[in-house]
């Protein structure tokens, strides 16, 4: 409702992206599991990805790309309302990643939560932060996704281990009395019933960890690749279209797609459903792998930078991951 029913919109004001310094090429990967470069870039598209160092945490991540965001939205860490954590990787079950990252900032007037999407998590909590916003329950939101998958595959699983890296990108979300500006749409869909594609077994209240379970390396991530491939090509694709329509936008208005950077062939294939050029899809899942939630703000970010986005562009985000979770959001680019 905004101020008691006063018109207003839900905008995008400063953006920022972190990755830790270690990098780790497909070339070494080699010397730990049998693979090599040729047959991880034919799957994936992915040459490099970033390793937090021992004693680097999630909340670590967090921060540093939270303060760019802040900075790059030329505000002040006390005049943010709310913060909005998306990992799957949290420093510890309690409390919430959330909480370390609001005392780092130092959000003194922020409250904070973690939420758990997936790789879904950044598109569900820009939603989430929107409608803080819209509701009048918040005037600047601060999103982070952050991840440290290094400390959740299995190094010995070659069919996993080399896709994902470490890193974080956040975004502040703010109130401007004006409609029709930023947010234009969000569409968040789930399925529950597909849980057991992409997991991790072990370490929750249904099975708390042992002995055995670790070592039977059960605590790590674990999918089944090519059933996933089909519902995230399906889903993305479906909810991207919804966003679009719900936005009062066609997919020709799109200035760029910036997709969830799990796999080149994903994104390939959800490109061409939507009919969107691939000049027009941002891609960087080359240099990082993938970063779960915190792939979308640091691609996000890796073209505003560059200067790909411009003020006034429609940007197309839309994320699938385990949940099975799935979603998409349009916005204009307002700076």
């Amino acid at each position: 409702m905004c101020n008691a029913g006063s018109p207003c919109s839900a905008v995008i004001t400063g953006a920022g992206a972190y990755v830790p310094e270690k990098v780790m090429t497909n070339e070494e990967w080699s010397k730990l599991v049998d693979t090599n470069d040729e047959w991880i870039t034919t799957r994936t598209g992915i040459k490099t990805r970033y390793f937090a160092p021992e004693g680097v945490y999630t909340s670590h991540l967090a921060i540093n790309a939270g303060r760019q965001a802040i900075e790059d939205a030329g505000v002040n860490p006390e005049d943010i309302d709310l913060l909005i954590v998306a990992t799957i990787c949290p420093d510890r079950p309690l409390p919430s990643t959330a909480c370390f990252v609001q005392h780092g900032l130092g959000l003194t007037n922020a409250a904070c939560f973690d939420l758990v999407a997936a790789c879904s998590g950044f598109v569900y909590a820009l939603d989430t932060a929107k409608q803080y916003i819209l509701a009048g329950s918040a005037k600047r939101v601060l999103v982070i996704g952050a991840e440290t998958m290094s400390r959740i595959i299995d190094w010995q699983d070659r069919s996993s281990c080399v896709l994902f890296g470490d890193g974080a990108g956040a975004v502040v979300v703010e109130r401007v009395d004006e409609p029709g500006k930023g947010i234009l749409s969000s569409k968040i869909g789930a399925n529950g019933g597909l849980s057991e594609l992409l997991r991790i077994e072990t370490g929750g209240t249904a099975e708390p960890l042992t002995h055995d379970n670790l070592d039977e390396r059960r605590q790590y991530v674990k999918m089944e690749g090519n059933v996933v491939f089909k519902h995230a090509v399906r889903n993305m694709s479906e909810i991207a279209t919804k966003a679009v329509e719900a936005a009062g936008l066609t997919l020709e208005d799109i200035d760029w797609l910036v997709p969830h950077q799990a796999n080149t062939r994903i994104i390939d294939a959800v490109g061409r459903q939507l009919g969107i050029d691939a000049s027009k899809v941002v891609v960087n899942i080359q240099k990082f792998g993938n970063t779960t939630a915190a792939s979308i703000p640091l691609a996000l970010k890796e073209a505003v930078t560059d200067g790909r986005i411009k003020k006034g562009d429609n940007v197309l985000i839309v994320a699938f991951g385990a949940g099975l979770t799935w979603g998409s959001s349009v916005f204009r680019w307002e700076k």
